[in-house]
């Protein structure tokens, strides 16, 4: 076959991992885009914050492109800077059209308004597009994804929790159900959290499909280290959205418990998804 027939075949493919990103874009962060939440959030928010959250944001995104990554020629660190660059432009595009769209981004408002409220929506926007090509393909992949080790396993499951809990986090719905829980019922919930996250863990996510380890092996590398790592990830997700700002300790420990509980699923699921 002639190189002049090879190129044609390859920019073919790469435009329809590209629209495939912008429908994976649109599709993971629509629940947010239409949140009341984080349109006050893109403007409210502290810059510092907003700043910080996107730049911690960007190593995040380049570890799922090394993993995942939204086109067929992801291989290599390389590929999974340049696949984070595009997926954060597609996010941003994405954000920008549909919150101009909604009436949600309005002509006369300040441009740091639109601004704030267009990057805050584009991180979960470009986690869409560089999970697309796995989540919006036929069938479970192409057969061609990066092998993670445990380290990268552990990786895989913060990006998985992050997943989920942004789409909570913002909610007042979160903080009132920390609100009304009793001591006991966080104690409950760390339960549910774990069984919940075990059972996904072994019979469907990490340990159980590829390792063939025992349940309680599993239990202690994935679903102990998992929900230690998507606690810390709730804890800096209230942070960022002000939820642990005037609260006492108490009712910050309750609002982490109840955001680790999607946390939890979405890092155990992160395997489903990556």
């Amino acid at each position: 076959m002639s190189p002049a027939a090879v190129h044609p075949r390859r920019e073919t493919a790469y435009a329809r991992d590209l629209g495939r990103a912008f429908g994976g874009a649109i599709l993971f962060s629509l629940p947010l885009l239409m949140t009341m939440e984080m349109w006050w959030f893109g403007f409210s928010l502290h810059p510092g914050r907003l700043a910080l959250f996107l730049i911690v944001a960007a190593p995040l995104l380049v570890g799922l492109a090394y993993y995942a990554g939204f086109s067929h020629q992801h291989h290599g660190v390389a590929h999974a800077v340049l696949d984070t660059f595009v997926a954060l432009a597609v996010g941003y595009l994405t954000a920008a059209l549909l919150l101009t769209v909604m009436a949600i981004v309005q002509p006369d408002a300040p441009l740091r308004h639109s601004i704030g409220q267009i990057a805050l929506q584009a991180v979960p926007g470009a986690m869409g597009a560089l999970l697309a090509r796995r989540q919006l393909s036929a069938g479970r992949g192409d057969g061609d994804e990066t092998e993670a080790r445990y380290p990268g396993e552990l990786f895989l499951m913060v990006a998985g929790g992050l997943f989920l809990a942004l789409n909570v986090a913002p909610t007042e719905e979160m903080i009132l159900i920390a609100y009304r829980m009793t001591p006991w019922h966080a104690i409950a919930l760390i339960f549910v959290s774990l069984a919940v996250m075990h059972a996904i863990v072994y019979r469907a996510g990490f340990a159980g499909e590829h390792r063939q380890e025992s349940a309680l092996t599993a239990f202690v590398h994935y679903t102990l280290a998992g929900y230690g790592l998507v606690l810390l990830v709730s804890v800096c997700t209230l942070w960022v959205f002000g939820r642990t700002d005037s609260h006492g300790f108490v009712e910050i420990v309750d609002a982490v418990v109840v955001l680790a509980f999607p946390g939890s699923l979405g890092a155990a699921a992160a395997r489903l998804l990556v």
